[in-house]
């Protein structure tokens, strides 16, 4: 309860934006972005339930509505760092049970998350896709990548980039997916490259574009999410 003539932080059943100062040594653009971060009930959220990103959110909503993960499913996580989408993927395959795997990957180190095997390795190397194989078990039930180029400001070179990375990762998870896998990334608004789609709609029973309501409402970001694989076209 707050103190007399002391207001509760919630008025007219609204939570009371925090504002933050511009600081000397501090642009305009990072102040504006940690405010966002401060009033942001995701970030907010996986602070108290535990994910290391607000991201977590985007793919528990694609798994409730979709259905991708299964217990004892093989899973991997392109650019995996901070480790918030191998979390939920952990949790959904039962890995830490013993009856899934998750396998995290990224160019740069990843604090260890429960459940999930993590390997220091570009995916666009030659023996990648065998390399993550033998860390599965076998070949993959599901590839996700929620990796993007850092933003340049320029949406159209934006756009190209997010979706060279998407392209990668597709024919990367081509090589090591089982028959009926998914394969899920993120892209831009504006339309996924038609290249692209294309491909993934040879490869794959079903292809959709998904805007989870944690993804910003103010962001392009997308994500195109293929399921049914139909096995690789030799």
């Amino acid at each position: 309860m707050s103190a007399p003539g002391k207001q509760s932080g919630r008025e007219g059943g609204r939570s009371l934006k925090t504002r933050v100062k511009t600081a000397r040594k501090r642009s305009l653009a990072s102040t504006l972005w940690l405010e966002r971060q401060l009033n942001d009930p995701y970030v907010a959220r996986a602070k108290r339930e535990g994910y290391r990103s607000r991201a977590a959110y985007k793919l528990i909503e694609m798994d409730d509505r979709y259905r991708l993960f299964k217990p004892g499913g093989r899973i991997v996580d392109l650019g995996a760092a901070p480790g918030g989408w191998s979390q939920v993927a952990a949790a959904r395959v039962k890995a830490k049970e013993g009856k899934g795997r998750v396998v995290a990957v990224d160019l740069l180190d990843m604090e260890l998350v429960a459940g999930v095997d993590f390997a220091v390795k570009d995916f666009n190397d030659e023996d990648a896709p065998e390399f993550i194989k033998a860390m599965l078990g076998g070949e993959a039930d599901g590839v996700m990548s929620d990796m993007a180029a850092n933003a340049t400001g320029h949406r159209a070179t934006d756009h190209l980039r997010i979706v060279a990375l998407a392209e990668l990762a597709a024919d990367f998870a081509c090589d090591i997916l089982a028959p009926g896998g998914f394969f899920v990334a993120k892209v831009l608004q504006g339309g996924t490259e038609g290249q692209l789609l294309a491909r993934l709609k040879r490869d794959f029973a079903s292809v959709r574009h998904v805007k989870p309501a944690a993804s910003r409402a103010d962001s392009a970001e997308l994500y195109v999410l293929a399921t049914g694989f139909r096995g690789r076209l030799r």
